[in-house]
């Protein structure tokens, strides 16, 4: 439940307020859409998060699970 918002909280250092002008995060959706950053809008960002909404929850639901372990085993 909490690593999306860990996530976002983590990606989005120094840019809380407007999230969507993270270089971390105009990389990652780059890397994952092939966009180029550059050209990457407000818009187009939120576009892509509705889009890609479940398989992006399920990949944040899945890191979780790897801290988790990680956890467990230290």
């Amino acid at each position: 439940m909490f690593a999306p918002i860990r996530f976002i909280w983590n990606a989005t250092r120094g840019h809380r307020l407007a999230p969507w002008r993270s270089e971390y995060l105009r990389w990652r959706v780059e890397t994952y859409s092939g966009q180029k950053a550059e050209t990457l809008t407000t818009r187009s960002i939120f576009g892509f998060l509705w889009s890609q909404r479940w398989e992006l929850l399920s990949f944040l639901a899945w890191t979780g699970r790897l801290e988790n372990e990680v956890r467990k085993r230290v």
